[in-house]
Order: structure tokens, then sequence, then C-alpha cells
């Protein structure tokens, strides 16, 4: 059963709210980073991205780069910029994207509960992107970006977090951007033990975005505990920063392929190819596939839909069923030759965020094929978790994704 429990946060001051949480590290570049966060020296771009306080050709993995973040981070907390809750709290995180809503609790879970695997993977991770986030975490100190988890939804969780929300003032409400923020503080030691006690019951966590940080978070955990063998369990190492959410309140994005060449073919000794595997038909105008096993193939000005055959995949493999696995076994492989996509520097992949346009707009610039996809599901995401198997790369893209800045979980 998953643990997942209260704790001592530093967040922003009120009157900071907009100034310091951030995008997510990952999301961007640092060129990106510098100029998001130029004019703002509090944003925390400067503690997550902290190479952006130096010369653009400093190695961005130097140790001077996580020292760097480390004191602008105590910068931050010793100045007033953030505040520190004395007692043990949870916090209930709401964003609002174009009219749809994912509300969340934030808290701290287990790395135990990673290394037993209640907390469970879809993921492999990158030993570099992971040293890179266990350098960070460990000179800081400190869990600087939640990590995304999901739940099978549990109606009294729910149920407590509705009537906190109905019954209490937040304690921040802003926009960046597209999205609107909201947070609430619980801080009644009776609703807490509550929702600690609930969680208890939940059987399993779901990493949905964040695998990098979460492996790195556990990692350090377990350094903490070789430098303190007479270790507890209840010190904050062995702990990560974290944000719930029920899996009803997720939404999943396409994640499309843009690819560089035909890999030799013509186009119409491509399409002949196709449809072998696929029905092809030509569409009016963009758009997006409408059902899963279906795709939008885009080339020289025009749309195309794309139909799996039956037989070309087997319907009760939970990885081999997936729509990007279907591409990749039936068109990116054996046709245009990309074996591997997490290596091969003839395809990029674009989030559905971006929209038809993008693509388009790439494959008439510096690609040739755009492929639009239809969104795996979160219910795809549990079951091969389940099964302990890991997605293809690429497969998901959660919006709008949790800010950086908000939540700073200490690990002594």
């Amino acid at each position: 059963m998953a643990t997942f429990k209260s704790f001592c946060a530093y967040r922003p001051s009120k009157a900071n709210e907009t100034l310091i949480p951030a995008l997510p590290y990952d999301v961007m570049n640092s060129e990106e980073a510098r100029e998001m966060a130029k004019g703002n020296p509090l944003s925390f771009l400067h503690i997550d991205k902290a190479e952006i306080d130096f010369a653009p050709d400093v190695d961005h993995y130097a140790p001077e780069i996580y020292e760097k973040a480390r004191e602008n981070l105590i910068s931050l907390e010793e100045s007033g910029a953030m505040v520190h809750d004395e007692k043990p709290c949870l916090y209930i995180y709401r964003q609002v994207m174009h009219g749809r809503s994912q509300t969340g609790l934030v808290g701290c879970a287990s790395i135990d509960d990673y290394i037993n695997d209640v907390i469970k993977k879809h993921e492999h991770t990158l030993a570099k992107k992971e040293q890179d986030r266990i350098n960070h975490v460990n000179v800081c100190d400190a869990n600087t970006g939640p990590i995304f988890l999901t739940y099978r939804e549990n109606m009294e969780i729910n149920g407590i977090i509705t009537a906190w929300i109905r019954n209490h003032e937040s304690i921040y409400d802003f926009s960046k951007g597209d999205v609107h923020h909201t947070v609430w503080l619980i801080d009644d030691e009776e609703t807490i033990e509550k929702l600690e006690g609930l969680f208890d019951t939940v059987s399993s966590l779901y990493i949905a975005d964040g695998h990098h940080r979460c492996a790195s978070a556990v990692k350090v955990g377990k350094m903490r505990r070789k430098e303190h063998p007479d270790y507890s369990g209840k010190e904050e190492f062995n702990f990560f920063l974290a944000i719930a959410y029920p899996d009803s309140e997720l939404q999943i994005m396409d994640y499309n392929r843009v690819v560089k060449d035909l890999n030799g073919y013509s186009f119409d000794g491509f399409l002949k190819k196709l449809t072998e595997k696929f029905t092809v038909s030509e569409l009016p105008k963009a758009m997006s596939p409408e059902k899963k096993h279906s795709f939008s193939m885009y080339y020289g000005g025009r749309w195309y839909s794309l139909t799996a055959k039956k037989g070309i995949f087997d319907e009760n493999d939970p990885v081999g069923q997936l729509d990007v696995s279907i591409l990749q076994n039936n068109v990116l492989k054996p046709l245009l030759g990309i074996d591997n996509p997490k290596t091969s520097d003839r395809i990029d992949f674009i989030g559905g965020i971006r929209g038809l346009k993008e693509l388009e707009r790439r494959a008439n610039d510096d690609m040739k094929l755009a492929f639009a996809m239809y969104p795996t599901t979160i219910d795809d995401l549990m079951s091969i978790a389940d099964a302990g198997q890991i997605m293809p790369p690429k497969s998901t893209w959660f919006e709008p994704k949790p800010l950086s800045g908000i939540f700073i979980h200490h690990l002594s």
C-alpha cells in the first residue's frame, strides 16, 4: 500500500506567487530558459537551470552549476521571498487549461514504495539525465520539482479534497500563460491523518511524468541512507516531493512524429507499401485521428488517413497494441529504416500541444513526413506498468505540467 505524507514546505510568499514558479526544467533548453528568466532574478529557473547565470558556453554539468543552484535556493529562502511552513501540511494544487481542470494532492511519496514497485514505472531512464538530477538534488539538499503521479480514483479522497476547497480560501491564485494555478493549504491534523490513511489503502501509484526526477530522488535517498546507517526511515531523505492526481483528472495528449525522408521510396511507392498494412485514404483537410489504431499522415501539402488492418498487431499485448508501437513496427522501422527512434537523427517528436500546423510547418521545412497520433490513454499506461513492461519512447505528453518552485521539500 502507498505512503503519501505531509511535509514542511518552503514556498513563495504571496507577493511572489507569480514571480518564482516556473515551467519544469526539462521542457526547455538553456537559451529558452535564459530568455524566460530575463529581468526576473526570482525566477525558479535560476535554481532548476542555474547554467543561465553563467556564460552560454559553460558546461551545464560542471560542479559550479549545482553549487550556484544551491546558492540561489538558499538566497530565495533566506531573503523572505519564500516562506516556510513550520508544521507538516498537505497541499491541493489545481490547474485549469482551456477550460479543463486537473486537481492533485501535494505531499511526499516514499523511496521504499519506488524500490518495492508500489510506485510503478512505464519508462526507461537515461544515466546522463539521472546523474544531472542526482547532482542537483544532492547539492541543493532538496526536491525542487514535484514528481507527477497518478492513482486509480478514490471517491473518499476526492470527497475530502472537494470539501476542503469548498470551505477554505486558497493561498495562491494566479495565471501563467494559458494555465491558471490555484493552491490550498491543508493544515488540519485530523484531515491530514485521514488523507494519509486513505492513501495507505491505495495499492499502487503510477509515475505519469518525471521518471528521471523520481529515479534520481530515490538514488539520493539511498546515498543518504549509506551516509546515515542508523537511519530510522522517518528522515526526510526517505521521501520525495510528488503530486498525486486521480486518473480521472488527467489527460494525455498526442505525441506526434516527423520524419526527415522517405528512405529512398518515391511517395507513390511508399503509399503502395502502406496499403499492405493500413487502409489509406486522402483527407479533405488537416484532421487529427478520431480513434485508436488510426493515424493522420502529412506529405507534400496533403493529409491522409491511415487505419491499421486486423492482424498487424497483437490486441492482447499491452505494449504491442499501442499506436506508437503499431507505427514503429509497421512503418518507421520496416519502411523508413528508423530502428531506434531514441537515437535516430531522422525522426523528431512534437507534443500535441503544438497542433497540426506545427507538423505541417516541420514537414515543409526541415522534415518531409509527419504522423499525427491518437493519444495514449491512462488505462494503457496503468496496464503496461501493472504488467511490468515499458512503453516505447515518446508515448505520452501530459498537459498542463505542474510548475516547479511552488513547493520545495528539503531532505534534511
